[in-house]
């Protein structure tokens, strides 16, 4: 007599490995973005390996010499190695990200929230804030900052955090304003549930996709800034191998070796076109839409 198979018997359903791999072929832009930015991360925590060269020391006498075996992108006008250097700016370029994006979370998010929940005169004052930063042009604003506080990498990375705030904080406040009304956050302010909690707990959870989206997006457009504001001596100084400063050393040069501003530009391209891809990729993954 044949039965009928327990459970456990039953074909199960697609693994995870099946399933991940059916997103990533449904989503190229988060395949293709993901993997850049995966290769990025890897130059920068695998730098002291990938590197050929130490990237500050100086060999006058091979100084301006053309991409060759020893020395796969050339030298600069010190002799140091371009290849070492641009691999080390990868690992810069990933501290640029995480101060600019992290200061500008952790300060724009709650403003954000606490606006949104609360409504009223506290949501003027964090709305007229928000208005006075969008007022400026980021990169303007950053040069202010940066003049203000001193030349450095650190001071850049203020500058940019601040024209970044007004970005999440208004994100922050639109999602606020849609999941304050919702019944799980109705039933937790009902059973007397501070607003910290609900802010945190039953808020800012089910708002971190869009958050998460934009933060990725965000990621490329501090590579450009900073890059752009070392082009003009704003932040890395000498010798630090950060790919803006690299191309305003080379634009020097370019008669004679245009390799000092190409490898370095084209670094900072691979790193926005990355993020921009697999931000654009999050977005399509997380829209409830599709």
């Amino acid at each position: 007599m044949t039965t009928i198979a327990d459970s456990d018997d039953l074909p199960a359903g697609p693994s995870r490995a099946k399933r991940l791999g059916r997103i990533l072929r449904r989503h190229k832009n988060l395949t293709i973005g993901g993997a850049m930015v995966l290769l990025l991360v890897l130059a920068g925590i695998l730098a002291p390996l990938l590197a050929t060269h130490d990237p500050v020391q100086q060999s006058l006498a091979t100084a301006l010499r053309p991409p060759s075996a020893e020395h796969l992108f050339g030298t600069d006008q010190y002799g140091r190695d371009l290849f070492s250097r641009i691999i080390y700016g990868a690992r810069l370029s990933l501290l640029e990200i995480v101060l600019g994006v992290g200061i500008a979370l952790v300060v724009g998010i709650p403003l954000g929230l606490l606006a949104g929940y609360s409504g009223g005169r506290v949501d003027q004052i964090v709305i007229w804030f928000m208005d006075i930063l969008f007022a400026f042009p980021g990169i303007v604003l950053s040069i202010l900052i940066v003049s203000i506080l001193g030349t450095s990498l650190v001071n850049l990375m203020i500058g940019i955090a601040i024209f970044s705030i007004p970005v999440y904080g208004r994100l922050a406040r639109n999602l606020a304003l849609s999941l304050k009304q919702v019944e799980y956050t109705e039933a937790a302010r009902a059973l007397g549930a501070g607003l910290w909690r609900i802010l945190f707990q039953h808020i800012l959870r089910n708002a971190l996709g869009p958050i998460i989206v934009q933060a990725t997006l965000t990621a490329g457009s501090v590579v450009l800034t900073a890059a752009s504001l070392s082009f003009l001596g704003l932040g890395a100084q000498p010798p630090t191998p950060e790919w803006g400063a690299m191309m305003s050393d080379g634009r020097n040069f370019l008669g004679v070796n245009i390799w000092l501003s190409l490898f370095p530009g084209l670094a900072i391209t691979f790193s926005v076109l990355g993020f921009n891809l697999f931000g654009d990729g999050l977005r399509d993954l997380l829209d409830p839409r599709r």
